[in-house]
C-alpha cells in the first residue's frame, strides 16, 4: 500500500475544468471589508459556530445551484446549506411568495387560525400515505426530533429509545442522546432512556457484500449471496435482537433512524433491514419514527421520502431542511391517535406554523411538483454516482462511492483493503482543492472521512460533468503530492 501511495503518479487530466454558464448577474457586494467581516466573527459570534475552509468563504447571494462570494467569484452549491436548499437558492416562485406573504401578515401564532397552515397541513399531508395524516409544525430538525421523542413517549407510556450508531438526530439536550457521533457529544449528562445500536454499515461494518443496498454503485466488497438472500442483513438483525434483549427493557417506547445516514456520509443499510426492525420493535409496543430531515421531498430520486425506499410506513415522521428551502421550518407528522396523546395537556409553539413559513413551504411542495425535482434528483443523481464509481474504480484512496439520487457520500480510505480513513489533512487538501476549482462539498463521517455531495435538486448533468472533473483534478493532485514526498 505504501508503495502505491509514494510511486510517480501520471497524470490524465491536462486543463482544468470548465464551469457551465450561467446568465444570473450577482448584485455588487457593499457591505464591510472581508477583514472586518472575520474580525467581528472572532469578537461577536459564538466560537462554536464553526466556519469552513482555511479562508471562510464570504458569500453574498445565491441563485439556483450557484452561490457568489463578496467579490463575485462563482460556485456549485453541492452542499445546499447542508442538506437545506432544496429547489434551488433564491427559487423565483418561492421567492414571490415570500413577498407576497411579507405585505398581508406575518405572526399570529397558533391561537388564532389563518389560510396558510391549513393550507399547508392539507398539502403536506396529502402526500403521506395512510395514516400519517395529522402535522404539528416546529422551526427546526432538532425542534421536530425532540418532540417525536416526546410523543413516542407520551402514546406508549415507555421511556426508551433505540437509534443508530453513527446516526445524527439533533443537538438539543433531548435529542442528543439519539445523535451518535463523538464530535457531537458533550460532557455533560444526556442520553438517559436512549440506547444505540450497530449500524448496518455494509461499507466499513464487519458485513457487507457486492449487492446489499438500494444504490446504482454497490461497495468493493464480495459475497456470495444469491438473488433475493443477503447475509449481512442477517449478522445486522441479529446484532438489533441482541440490543432488544440486552439493553432496554421489555417494552420500549421507540426506534427512530434516518432512512439514509446523513452527517455520517450517506450511509446505507442492506436492503430489508428496515422493515424486519421495524416488525421487532413495534413487537416491543414501540413507535417506528422516520427522521426525513435530510432524505425527503424527492431528493432520493425513486421516492418522495426516503422511508418509502425501504417498503415501510413509519409511525412519525419528522421533516425539516428542504421542507423550506433554507426557511427555518420542520414539520411532525404522525397518526391521529398518537397525535391525541399530545393533546391531554397544553403544549404549544410560538413559531411554528407562522403564515411566513407555511407559505413557503407550500410554494416548495409545487416548486418540486413544476420542476420536476423529484425525477432530476434520479436522473441526475445516478448519472453523478455512476460517474464517481469511476473515479473509485481508479483512485485507491476512495474507497466507496455511495447513495441514492442526490444524497451521495465518497468515501476516503489509505487503502481499499483496510478501509482505514485517509488522514483528515489529506482529505482537506482535497477539499480545499474543490473549493478553489468552484466546487463546494461536505464533509462527514465519524472520522470526517467521506465528502458529501448533497446540491440543490436543480442542477443539471453539465454541473455533474464539470464536478466530476474538478474532483478527479484534486485527486490527481492529491497524488502527485503525495508521489512528490
Amino acid at each position: 500500500m505504501v508503495a502505491f501511495r509514494q510511486q510517480k503518479w501520471k497524470s490524465t487530466v491536462s486543463v482544468q475544468a470548465k464551469m457551465p454558464p450561467c446568465n444570473f448577474v450577482p448584485e455588487k457586494y457593499q457591505s464591510y471589508s472581508y477583514e472586518r467581516m472575520l474580525k467581528i466573527r472572532e469578537q461577536n459570534v459564538s466560537p462554536a459556530l464553526r466556519t469552513f475552509y482555511k479562508k471562510p468563504l464570504l458569500l453574498h447571494q445565491g441563485y439556483m445551484q450557484w452561490l457568489f462570494d463578496y467579490e463575485g467569484r462563482r460556485y456549485l452549491d453541492l452542499f445546499a446549506g447542508i442538506v437545506t436548499v432544496s429547489v434551488g437558492h433564491c427559487h423565483p416562485k418561492v421567492t414571490m411568495a415570500i413577498q407576497k406573504q411579507l405585505a398581508r401578515l406575518w405572526h399570529t401564532t397558533n391561537i388564532y387560525m389563518h389560510p396558510s397552515i391549513q393550507e399547508y397541513a392539507e398539502k403536506l399531508t396529502s402526500l403521506l400515505p395512510d395514516p400519517l395524516k395529522v402535522v404539528y409544525l416546529t422551526n427546526s430538525g432538532s425542534e421536530a426530533n425532540d418532540l417525536a421523542m416526546f410523543m413516542a413517549r407520551l402514546y406508549t407510556h415507555n421511556f426508551d429509545i433505540i437509534s443508530f450508531r453513527g446516526a445524527y438526530h439533533g443537538g438539543s439536550p433531548y435529542t442528543l442522546g439519539l445523535t451518535s457521533i463523538g464530535p457531537y457529544k458533550h460532557g455533560v449528562a444526556n442520553g438517559f432512556g436512549c440506547s444505540t445500536t450497530m449500524l448496518p454499515d455494509v461499507f466499513r461494518g464487519p458485513w457487507g457484500g457486492s449487492n446489499c443496498r438500494d444504490s446504482p454503485v454497490q461497495t468493493v466488497r464480495k459475497c456470495s449471496c444469491s438473488e433475493g438472500i443477503c447475509h449481512a442483513n442477517d449478522q445486522y438483525i441479529e446484532q438489533f435482537k441482541d440490543t432488544l434483549n440486552t439493553c432496554v427493557p421489555k417494552t420500549i417506547a421507540g426506534f427512530i433512524s434516518e432512512p439514509i445516514q446523513g452527517v455520517n456520509g450517506a450511509v446505507q443499510y442492506p436492503k430489508g433491514f428496515l422493515k424486519e426492525a421495524y416488525g421487532l420493535v413495534r413487537e416491543r409496543g414501540g413507535v417506528c419514527i422516520s427522521d426525513e430531515v435530510q432524505t425527503g421531498f424527492g431528493r432520493t430520486g425513486s421516492h418522495f421520502w426516503g422511508f418509502q425506499t425501504h417498503g415501510v410506513v413509519p409511525d412519525i415522521v419528522t421533516l425539516a431542511k428542504g421542507i423550506g428551502n433554507g426557511f427555518p421550518m420542520a414539520a411532525v407528522v404522525t397518526t391521529k391517535e398518537i397525535a391525541n396523546s399530545l393533546a391531554q395537556n397544553l403544549h404549544f409553539n410560538t413559531f411554528g406554523g407562522n403564515p411566513l413559513a407555511c407559505v413557503v413551504g407550500a410554494a416548495v411542495l409545487d416548486a418540486i411538483e413544476e420542476d420536476h425535482l423529484q425525477k432530476n434528483s434520479e436522473d441526475v443523481g445516478t448519472y453523478m454516482l455512476l460517474e464517481l464509481a469511476k473515479l473509485r474504480d481508479k483512485f485507491e484512496i476512495v474507497g466507496d462511492v455511495r447513495g441514492k439520487g442526490l444524497m451521495i457520500g465518497i468515501e476516503m480510505v489509505t487503502d481499499k483493503d483496510s478501509r482505514h480513513p485517509l488522514p483528515t489533512e489529506e482529505i482537506s487538501e482535497i477539499w480545499e482543492d474543490c473549493k478553489d476549482m468552484g466546487v463546494l462539498i461536505g464533509r462527514g463521517g465519524l472520522y470526517n472521512q467521506t465528502f458529501r455531495i448533497k446540491p440543490p435538486m436543480c442542477i443539471t448533468k453539465k454541473d455533474a460533468d464539470f464536478a466530476v472533473e474538478v474532483i478527479h483534478t484534486a485527486l490527481e493532485r492529491h497524488m502527485r503530492r503525495v508521489a512528490a514526498k
